[in-house]
């Protein structure tokens, strides 16, 4: 990859997308392919999260973190070798602590399942050096700044993938039912953020709380959207946005994902599937 990487936001959606395959891996597939082979990826995870000062996986070697209960047993059988990137790592601790950010390397963590699932089904292949970085418990506007620190990366190969989801309430998601049509809150809180998305309106995505219909209902508690202001901070001038899938899965489980990435035009198709009827 010779162009500067673009910036990936996933719904990382529930553990068994690993075992599906489907419309959203073929999503992530077609990304991957239409950017080529980076030369590393730094996620950006909801399920790594800190106080304040910011962990970076600095392995050679990473471990998977199977860090979820009650899926099928396969699942935990899964094995997705990809070394590691204690380079970018490395870069990337510097990059934080010089925008204000304490950072520290880690050379024991392994990679949590919002890093490690998408991440397997747009690269199987396990040949793209990764490094994870954990998600500061923080307000928008510092996320923000986060990935505004980790932009450069993206001119020097790197993928930057924030891994969340546009809504995630495990109260009232429905994991057994594939069939059900999206909740209407669950529509209306998606169409209200994607609206901003694709307008790079970041003023009014940090409001949402405020802002957005059902906001209490659709982010109960903020992690998996945080990641959002991640990605969204790493933007540089002329980014656009691409939509790479577009799906509310078991009532009100968003899928949506998008890439920002430098303008021209859209590099492949990718799969777009909102499930307003029954597959």
């Amino acid at each position: 990859m010779t162009t500067r990487a673009p910036v990936l936001f996933v719904s990382h959606g529930a553990p068994t997308v690993a075992l599906e395959g489907g419309a959203f891996a073929a999503a992530l597939a077609g990304f991957a392919a239409s950017v080529g082979k980076p030369s590393a990826v730094l996620a950006v995870s909801a399920h790594w999260t800190t106080p304040w000062e910011i962990g970076i996986t600095s392995a050679a070697r990473h471990r998977l973190i199977y860090d979820f209960s009650g899926f099928p047993a396969e699942l935990y059988r899964i094995e997705w070798p990809a070394p590691g990137a204690p380079d970018v790592a490395a870069r990337a601790a510097a990059l934080v602590e010089a925008a204000g950010f304490r950072a520290r390397l880690d050379p024991v963590r392994g990679l949590d399942h919002g890093a490690w699932v998408p991440l397997r089904l747009a690269f199987p292949e396990a040949d793209v050096p990764v490094a994870e970085l954990a998600l500061p418990e923080v307000a928008p506007e510092m996320l923000l700044r986060l990935g505004a620190a980790l932009a450069p990366l993206r001119d020097e190969g790197v993928l930057l993938v924030a891994s969340g989801g546009l809504l995630h309430n495990l109260r009232l998601v429905r994991l057994l039912d594939e069939s059900t049509p999206p909740d209407a809150w669950a529509s209306e809180f998606d169409a209200w953020a994607s609206a901003r998305i694709a307008s790079l309106d970041v003023d009014a995505l940090t409001r949402w709380r405020e802002e957005a219909p059902h906001a209490e209902r659709a982010a109960p508690s903020p992690e998996h959207l945080d990641p959002l202001f991640v990605a969204l901070g790493a933007r540089t001038p002329g980014d656009r946005v691409e939509t790479i899938h577009d799906e509310i899965r078991h009532g009100n489980l968003g899928m949506r994902s998008f890439a920002l990435r430098a303008a021209g035009p859209p590099a492949g198709s990718h799969t777009k599937a909102r499930k307003e009827q029954s597959p």
